[in-house]
């Protein structure tokens, strides 16, 4: 294995690592398993836990009240032993109770004596002789009996204010009363405010009732209870003081709380802890039931975040930590077994390379030259199998010229054991009896266990020969055409400059590019296009010698090279020879297809001495015989240099002027023939040039076309153009339609609908008041596309318009299924009206095949009121021209715009009538 085969990164790759992968996905799966039971039994052991406080705490408040019970048990005794017990005798009774330390939570021990309604009177008289001047019954009012309190200890002032007061005329004391009376039972009351209570500090409490009989009297029914009642003794508990040491003691981080009922009811609450604000946070509830002295309250418990904290454990997470870690320990493992395994497996793979290789050929020989292995390959490659090539000698199977230089090397070999000694090439005879050439080495290992003798390696360099072959046509021929390409053209072209200086004679750059041919890849597709091309470089091919060069540099630019020629005459006639050559028609996808081709020319080496030179100057030379009408071939000179030169300085000119915002927009009105109303404006760019003041468009945006600044230019046309538009109709210029035109790059920009959209989102200019106007050219792009663009636009509510309509290519076809508004008949048909007749009969055709198909025709370039007057009677809608307005800038514009809205007659240049 090699350092990158050892590395960390490919023994953890899922295929080699498979096996260790699948060892820790199960070891985590275990650990996660082993995690979440230990989780369960420390939640289990928790529950358990918090249900075992719950149960003690019910149990010790059932204890509580049990031994309060038994305490008003012994108090109601004490009347049954003493005949009278007077007020002393009871303060002492309590005091040895000592209730403050034996039974917390009792606010006092009190006696109710019965009273019936005829002796109230005496009954005031006796207790305040007892020193309470001040006793009185209460609430007042008349009852049938009554049951104030009398002794109430310890006497504290809180305690006082319960003396005389009637529990039995309070319906909740009165129930608890009467069902102790009745069943000579303790009976507890339910959720009371206590008499003691102060204003401000209330709390829930209760009251439980003991009866007190008189001593003789034999109690068997309830009649016998009630005939027989003296009083009760009764205890009046504060609820908060009872249960917080109750719950303090033995639940001091639950959440516990008392209802006075069996189900939760809020009005009931009688307890609810220091902790009862946690509402929604516990992990664990019980609810239990109290039952004594004939009440049932509920005991609701609730665990805390500080009870779970307490009870948390931290074995789950050494369990998970201690998992993981185990885990990825067990995957080391396992990974250094397979990366053990894996090298194994590599030293044997290696070992089967290096002698069974499917384009190698290994053969051990021992010192005489006698075979002792062959690989499998060896039968493959060269028809023996190990038996047949035992019988062979070196002599027998290696060519006779090459044998010698074979022998040198493996004696070599012998005086350097465990080097490779090469063999660059052999001819090694096939079984079949032909020689196939083949290079090698020998390397000596007499000492290597397993091997013992010298290893002979060969390669069949066939299929290098011919992929050597390949590459090399494949780096130096075009695929499509099977022409040189641009590298191998360039070192011809280099070579043949050489030539010419040392020899001293001429030779010929011509540089060719097809006219048109974007236009055929576009509407008939690329595979016609490449059909076309490779017909134009067979074509080529047959107007040179055989020692001139044609290449194709890339797209529809070829070059031709001749080698040597007499003169630029000679030159010429090539040229003229290539012109008629292409000037045939082509049969492409079922459409007869012309070719024209524009060819500059270079003479080497008059014109330059340097290849780099002379591409260019070839170049430029071909880009005049464009601009001049195309279809034919140039002669370099150096005005084109300078030409090219001032074209650059002004490429970089409008690129500064784009950024520095040197444009501004003229507009053009547009008029409505039938009634000579101005219906809108067309937007006109011009560049203002700091020395050269106001530049036509003419001179610069074919420029912005080819140098791709066109896409930046005119978004600025549009914004600038939408902002007037909003401009217009704050002024109140409301009704009037703003005129933008597109080139064929703007609108073949996939980008350029969502830059239109957001450039009228921007500036907020109502979209219906917009017009774009589209190149008439655009009617030759694919048709599908083309509709789909215009369909985009009017989607967003804009109107579409064809410029320059009747000039260039145009497809009627595409015509009639493209949804535009209107077209626009070109300035060149205008000006010829109305005396030359081609002009009118194209003007008038154009009008009524627009009319057809329901469009508004728009004419350009109305200059006099002739051609005014013409397209009034041909029916054209609308018109421009400098015989209505010239182009006017923003502030003349206005000016116009106002004019026109205040209804002045003389609106336009001639006057309200054209016939003045």
């Amino acid at each position: 294995m090699d350092k990158k085969e050892e590395s960390l990164a490919f023994l953890l790759r899922y295929r080699n690592s498979k096996l260790a992968w699948m060892v820790l996905l199960i070891a985590l799966l275990m650990t996660a398993s082993l995690w979440q039971l230990s989780i369960l039994l420390v939640k289990d052991r928790t529950k358990a836990h918090f249900e075992n406080q719950s149960q003690q705490l019910k149990t010790a408040i059932e204890e509580r009240l049990l031994n309060y019970e038994q305490v008003l048990a012994g108090s109601a005794g004490l009347f049954a032993v003493a005949d009278l017990i007077g007020r002393d005798d009871w303060r002492t009774y309590v005091t040895k109770l000592d209730i403050e330390r034996y039974y917390p939570g009792i606010q006092g021990i009190g006696f109710t004596e019965k009273v019936t309604e005829g002796g109230v009177a005496d009954h005031i008289e006796k207790i305040r002789s007892q020193g309470l001047p001040n006793y009185l019954l209460s609430p007042t009012g008349s009852r049938h009996e009554y049951h104030p309190v009398v002794f109430l200890e310890p006497a504290t002032q809180r305690n006082r204010k319960a003396f005389g007061y009637d529990a039995f005329g309070d319906p909740a004391h009165r129930k608890a009363m009467e069902m102790a009376r009745d069943s000579g039972q303790a009976a507890m009351t339910g959720k009371v405010v206590l008499v003691q209570e102060q204003v401000d500090e209330t709390q829930p409490g209760f009251v439980m009732y003991f009866p007190v009989y008189e001593s003789e009297k034999t109690l068997i029914t309830t009649d016998d209870r009630r005939a027989t009642l003296n009083g009760f003794v009764f205890s009046a508990f504060r609820m908060n003081n009872l249960m917080d040491g109750i719950v303090g003691l033995i639940a001091p981080f639950l959440d516990v709380r008392i209802y006075d009922s069996d189900v939760i009811i809020d009005e009931r609450l009688m307890y609810a802890s220091n902790l009862g604000n946690l509402d929604d946070v516990y992990s664990f509830e019980n609810s239990r039931t109290i039952e004594h002295g004939g009440k049932t309250w509920l005991l609701l418990t609730r665990t805390t975040p500080a009870f779970d904290f307490l009870a948390s454990d931290p074995r789950p997470t050494i369990v998970l930590i201690s998992g993981v870690i185990v885990s990825f320990l067990v995957f080391i493992v396992t990974l250094i077994l397979l990366r053990s395994r894996l090298i194994a497996l590599a030293n044997a793979g290696r070992y089967r390379a290096i002698t069974e290789d499917t384009t190698n050929i290994t053969v051990i020989i021992n010192n005489d030259g006698v075979v002792s292995y062959s690989s499998p390959s060896c039968e493959r490659i060269l028809g023996y199998n190990l038996a047949e090539l035992k019988k062979q000698s070196p002599e027998s199977i290696v060519h006779p010229d090459d044998f010698p230089i074979t022998q040198a090397s493996f004696e070599d070999a012998l005086k350097k054991p465990g080097l490779s000694v090469a063999v660059n090439h052999a001819r090694i005879k096939h079984k079949d009896g032909r020689w196939m050439n083949m290079e090698g080495s020998y390397t000596a290992m007499q000492d290597v266990p397993g091997v013992r003798g010298v290893v002979v390696n060969f390669r069949d360099l066939t299929a290098l020969k011919v992929a050597q072959t390949e590459l090399h046509r494949l780096a130096f021929y075009d695929q499509l055409t099977g022409l040189a390409n641009r590298q191998l053209f360039k070192d011809r072209l280099k070579h043949t400059v050489i030539t010419c200086k040392r020899r001293g004679h001429q030779a010929a750059l011509l540089f060719l590019d097809l006219d048109g041919f974007k236009r055929i890849n576009d509407t008939l597709g690329h595979d016609a296009g490449d059909m076309l091309l490779k017909q134009v470089a067979g074509w080529l091919k047959n107007c040179v010698r055989d020692e001139d060069s044609v290449a194709r540099l890339g797209g529809d630019e070829f070059t031709v090279l001749l080698s040597e020629v007499a003169n630029s005459d000679a030159v010429a006639k090539v040229a003229d020879s290539i012109l008629n050559a292409l000037s045939q028609t082509v049969r492409l996808h079922d459409h007869d297809i012309g070719v024209t081709v524009s060819i500059g020319i270079a003479m080497i080496p008059s014109d330059s001495d340097d290849a780099t030179s002379l591409m260019k100057f070839a170049d430029l030379a071909m880009y005049r015989a464009k601009e001049v009408g195309r279809n034919n071939y140039q002669f370099f000179l150096n005005s084109m240099n300078i030409r090219a030169a001032r074209r650059m300085l002004m490429q970089e000119e409008l690129r500064n002027a784009i950024e520095l915002s040197q444009f501004v927009l003229h507009y053009q009105p547009t008029v409505k023939l039938s009634d000579q109303s101005v219906v809108g404006m067309e937007a006109l760019v011009r560049w203002n040039h700091p020395d050269r003041g106001i530049v036509a468009p003419d001179q610069f945006i074919q420029l912005a076309e080819d140098s791709g600044l066109i896409h930046k230019l005119g978004e600025w046309v549009f914004r600038q153009a939408c902002l007037q538009c909003v401009a217009l109709e704050k002024a109140g210029f409301e009704n009037y339609i703003m005129s933008l035109n597109l080139s064929t790059k703007q609108v073949s920009d996939l980008n350029f609908i969502d830059l239109f959209a957001r450039v009228v989102e921007e500036t907020g200019v109502d979209i219906t008041k917009l017009e774009l106007e589209l190149p008439a050219n655009m009617l030759m792009l694919e048709t599908q596309a083309m509709m789909e663009f215009v369909q985009s636009l009017k989607r967003l509510g804009v109107m579409v318009s064809l410029d320059d309509f009747g000039t260039g290519y145009c497809s009627l076809g595409s015509l009639s299924q493209v949804p535009i508004d209107s077209v626009k008949i070109d300035r060149l048909f205008v000006k010829g009206i109305p005396y030359d007749q081609k002009s009118r009969e194209v003007t008038n055709a154009v009008i009524a095949l627009a009319h057809k198909l329901n469009l508004n025709v728009i004419a350009e370039g109305v200059e006099t009121r002739e051609q005014l007057k013409f397209l009034q009677e041909a029916n054209c809608e609308l018109a421009q021209g400098n015989l209505f307005s010239h182009a006017l800038d923003e502030e003349q514009l206005a000016g116009y715009l106002s004019n026109l809205e205040q209804g002045q007659k003389e609106r336009f240049i001639y006057g309200t009538n054209p016939d003045n």
